[in-house]
């Protein structure tokens, strides 16, 4: 992997990244790209001052069977302030949740894919994870995104079970990483390209 000398951080998402959040979106949709990690941008281009709303909401959502607190992150490269990826870590899980989602879902644009990024975008959500105490996180992927297995296992994942999801007719792969295990065992690969506070 080659980043040069680019470094990247999480930010939580603001009225400041109005403009550069919906240029991310609108790039999905003229590559007609799966979108993921995005708590749902999508669904409120029109109404992002809404969507910061709904991340509000999210983040202070008391656990139940059906719902599950989540932060939602932008992938920032500081390099130029551009998103290059989505990230969204569910902090704590149901059953429901557990058994369909996971933990974890995450993207890149579709421009800055095949660079690595998507590990660099793992990487820091689990350091996020270190941070609130959360031990251990569920990823899922279809069987066939072999590029999303891919990036799990780059970060020690290990497999878990595989179910057949009868809402998307299709296999879905889940599996495990033991957060304190990825980021001691991967730091001097990642941390390079983490954008510390003070720079």
């Amino acid at each position: 992997m080659k980043y040069r000398n680019e470094k990247f951080k999480l930010v939580i998402p603001t009225i400041k990244y109005k403009r550069k959040a919906i240029k991310y979106i609108k790039e999905h949709h003229k590559y007609n790209s799966r979108i993921n990690g995005s708590g749902l941008l999508y669904e409120y281009l029109n109404d992002y001052d809404g969507w910061l709303k709904k991340l509000e909401y999210e983040r202070n959502i008391v656990t139940d069977n059906v719902l599950v607190p989540s932060e939602t992150y932008f992938l920032v490269r500081t390099n130029d302030d551009k998103i290059i990826g989505m990230v969204n870590l569910r902090t704590d899980l149901n059953e429901r949740v557990k058994n369909t989602y996971g933990s974890i879902g995450y993207g890149v644009r579709p421009k800055e894919r095949r660079k690595g990024y998507n590990k660099i975008n793992l990487y820091l959500i689990l350091l996020e994870c270190k941070k609130r105490g959360i031990k251990s996180v569920i990823l899922s992927c279809e069987k066939d995104n072999i590029a999303s297995s891919k990036t799990m296992l780059a970060l020690g994942a290990v497999f878990d079970k595989e179910i057949f999801n009868n809402f998307q007719k299709k296999f879905v792969e889940f599996y495990r990483i033991d957060v304190d295990y990825a980021v001691n065992t991967y730091k001097d690969t990642y941390e390079k390209y983490v954008c510390q506070s003070d720079e």
